[in-house]
């Protein structure tokens, strides 16, 4: 008999250790999905730390693409939403929609930030600072982030000549599978011109948006159609009461295949009796210069709406 019961309590540790080994790898497939963290990691994403002012590698940081939860990889924030508020820490204005959860924290001081995916602690959210005109700030530890570059993350680019880009690139990041619209200038001689030089109509740049888009969302073709549905692509002048070549429509194409999707969609329009004037533009010839910071978001940092550009459905 209790050869028995030595036996079962055997079987019944044995039973216990299988679950707890199972529980520790739950909770590492829980919070620990990409890969295995530094313990200066685990002490901001699991333990709620903060690392020191000024020392994260992000905190003076401002290339293009996504910030990603260092813990599983979620996407959280785009480069466009980056500012540099002097705190010490990133700080971006906006997140990417669904992707931050706000926490009071306990003592009902500050509100926590944290990945809504897997709960990783990215540092704290205020309101009312005045930083810039969303009036919010993420202020998140370097620590908890990992950038993509926007042309490493298995997103693609297009680029599109409507008009004033402020009213472009509005309308765009309204479209889901959109990352970015970044404000620029393409398709003229001059290098890296400023705003100035392009309106005094010597560089041959078009305003021009850049659209970083993810294709598994959205497809090229509905960024073309999205185009031709916001702006006047019969009119040769410009674009309502901006008028210039600066403003001229045209898509700059980045291989055959967006050439043909753009030009089978101007063969549709033109069947349903418009007089198509944009033009078609090799990219490859035309490198794209980013407009400067003022340029860019501009309507949505200042609560208006573009006021040449209006959206109305074609297809």
């Amino acid at each position: 008999m209790l050869q028995f019961f030595m036996k079962k309590g055997v079987i019944l540790s044995f039973l216990i250790l299988i679950t707890f080994v199972a529980f520790i790898n739950l909770e590492e497939d829980k919070t620990m999905p990409n890969k295995k963290l530094t313990p200066q990691e685990i002490n901001i994403l699991i333990h709620k730390g903060t690392e020191p002012p000024y020392s994260g590698k992000y905190n003076d940081f401002f290339e293009e693409g996504t910030y990603h939860c260092k813990m599983c990889g979620a996407p959280l924030y785009r480069s466009k939403d980056k500012f540099s508020s002097h705190c010490g820490w990133p700080s971006f204005d906006d997140e990417i929609e669904g992707a931050v959860k706000r926490v009071p924290d306990p003592d009902g001081r500050r509100t926590e930030i944290v990945c809504a995916n897997c709960g990783g602690h990215l540092g704290h959210v205020f309101i009312g600072e005045q930083f810039t005109p969303k009036n919010t700030r993420h202020c998140v530890n370097s620590l908890s982030l990992e950038f993509v570059p926007a042309k490493e993350s298995g997103t693609k680019e297009a680029y599109f000549a409507g008009g004033c880009f402020w009213g472009v690139e509005y309308h765009f990041e309204e479209l889901n599978g959109v990352i970015e619209a970044v404000s620029g200038y393409m398709g003229g001689e001059t290098k890296d011109p400023t705003y100035e030089e392009v309106c005094n109509k010597t560089t041959g740049h078009l305003e021009t948006v850049k659209i970083v888009y993810d294709p598994q969302k959205v497809d090229y073709k509905d960024l073309v159609k999205l185009f031709f549905e916001i702006h006047d692509f019969t009119q040769t002048d410009g674009q309502g009461p901006d008028i210039g070549p600066q403003y001229l429509s045209a898509i700059f194409y980045n291989d055959e295949k967006e050439r043909a999707v753009a030009q089978k969609i101007i063969d549709q329009l033109s069947d349903m009796g418009y007089k198509v004037v944009t033009k078609l533009i090799d990219a490859s010839k035309h490198p794209f210069y980013k407009a400067e910071e003022y340029h860019q978001n501009y309507y949505k940092l200042r609560g208006s709406k573009p006021y040449c550009h209006s959206y109305r459905k074609i297809f």
